[in-house]
C-alpha cells in the first residue's frame, strides 16, 4: 500500500482551485499526536477546539465544522473512528459525535507502517504540506499541530510531482525592482537583497503558475500576512487589509492597517501585473473576511 499516494489523494476531490484543507489539517494533527503517543486516541470532545482553531487559521474563509473531516476521513483508509457503541463513525453531526464518545486515530495498518518505517511520517507530512499550503506557512503549521520533522527525504507521489521554475524568484524581484509591492521595502547587504521574497498569488499547490503575473515581490512580513489572508489585492491593484486583523501598536498600524487601499508598488513598465484570475482566486480562497476601508493613517 502506497501511503504517500493515500496522503496525496486527501484533496483530489477539489475542483476549480477551491481549497479544502479540512482532511489534511486533521491528518497533520493526528500525525503530530502519533509522534508523542503512538497508541493514543483523539476523543472528539477533547480535540474539537484545537481543530476549530486550525480550520479558522489555515482554512479558507468559508468555515466548516471539525466534525466534517473527523467523520469523512474514515473513507480514505488512513483513519478510524470508534464510539461507545463500537467501531465506525456515527456520522458528521457534532451532537452525535459528542454524545457517543467518538474517538479517532490513524488506521491500524498505517500505525503499523509508521512503526516499521519511522521516516514515513515525515514524508507523509511533507506531502500534505506541499500539496495544500505555501512554504511560508509550513513551519507555523507544524508548530501548531505539534509536528517535528526531520530534513526532507524522498519525493512527492508521481501523480503530484511538479517542478517549480527556479527562475521565477529572479523574474518577479526584477519586475518589482527589488521592492516590496506592499510597503516598498528594498533592503540589501551590498548588492544582495535581504528579506525580499517572490510570493505566489494563486498558490503553487493549487495550480498557480511560476509566472510573473502570478507573483509579487514582498518583504518577509508581508509575504507571511499575504499567505495568511490578512492582506490581499483588490480592484485597481490596491492593497486589501482584512477587518479580522487587530493590531494596536504603532508598528501594526503603520505596517499593516495603513496599507489598506494603497496602490501596489510596481511592477515596472513592460512587466505584467498580477492577472485578474489569480487575484480573484486569492480573494476567494485565502483572504480573510471583509476588507477594511481605505486607510486615512
Amino acid at each position: 500500500m502506497d501511503w504517500l499516494e493515500r496522503a496525496a489523494k486527501l484533496r483530489q476531490w477539489t475542483k476549480g482551485g477551491t481549497r479544502a484543507p479540512h482532511k489534511p489539517l486533521l491528518f497533520l494533527y493526528a500525525l503530530g499526536r502519533f509522534q508523542r503517543d503512538a497508541e493514543g486516541e483523539l476523543r472528539y470532545t477533547a480535540v474539537e477546539q484545537d481543530l476549530k482553531r486550525l480550520l479558522a487559521e489555515y482554512g479558507p474563509a468559508n468555515r466548516t465544522t471539525p466534525s466534517y473531516p473527523f467523520h469523512h476521513m474514515e473513507n480514505d483508509g488512513v483513519w478510524e473512528v470508534r464510539t461507545d457503541r463500537g467501531p465506525g463513525s456515527p456520522g458528521s453531526s457534532v451532537r452525535v459525535l459528542r454524545a457517543t464518545g467518538a474517538a479517532g486515530r490513524l488506521s491500524a495498518e498505517l500505525r503499523a507502517a509508521l512503526r516499521r518505517e519511522p521516516s514515513l511520517l515525515g514524508r507523509m507530512a511533507r506531502t500534505l504540506l506541499d500539496l495544500n499550503f505555501p512554504p511560508s506557512l509550513h513551519g507555523d503549521l507544524c508548530e501548531a499541530v505539534g509536528l517535528e520533522l526531520e530534513p526532507p527525504e524522498g519525493e512527492l507521489p508521481s501523480d503530484a510531482r511538479r517542478q517549480r521554475d527556479r527562475r521565477m524568484r529572479e523574474q518577479v524581484l526584477t519586475a518589482y525592482e527589488y521592492r516590496c509591492a506592499f510597503c516598498g521595502y528594498d533592503g540589501r547587504i551590498g548588492a544582495t537583497p535581504v528579506g525580499l521574497e517572490a510570493a505566489h498569488v494563486r498558490w503553487w499547490a493549487f495550480g498557480g503558475p511560476d509566472d510573473v503575473d502570478n507573483g509579487l515581490c514582498l518583504c518577509s512580513l508581508h509575504h507571511k500576512l499575504f499567505d495568511k489572508g490578512v492582506l490581499g489585492i483588490g480592484d485597481g491593484h490596491r492593497v486589501l487589509v482584512s477587518q479580522r486583523f487587530v493590531g494596536h501598536s504603532p508598528a501594526a498600524r503603520e505596517q499593516v492597517i495603513a496599507l489598506s487601499g494603497r496602490p501596489l508598488t510596481g511592477p515596472q513598465p513592460g512587466a505584467r501585473p498580477v492577472a485578474a484570475d489569480h487575484r480573484s482566486w486569492h480573494r476567494d480562497q485565502v483572504f480573510q473576511g471583509t476588507p477594511r476601508p481605505a486607510s486615512t493613517v
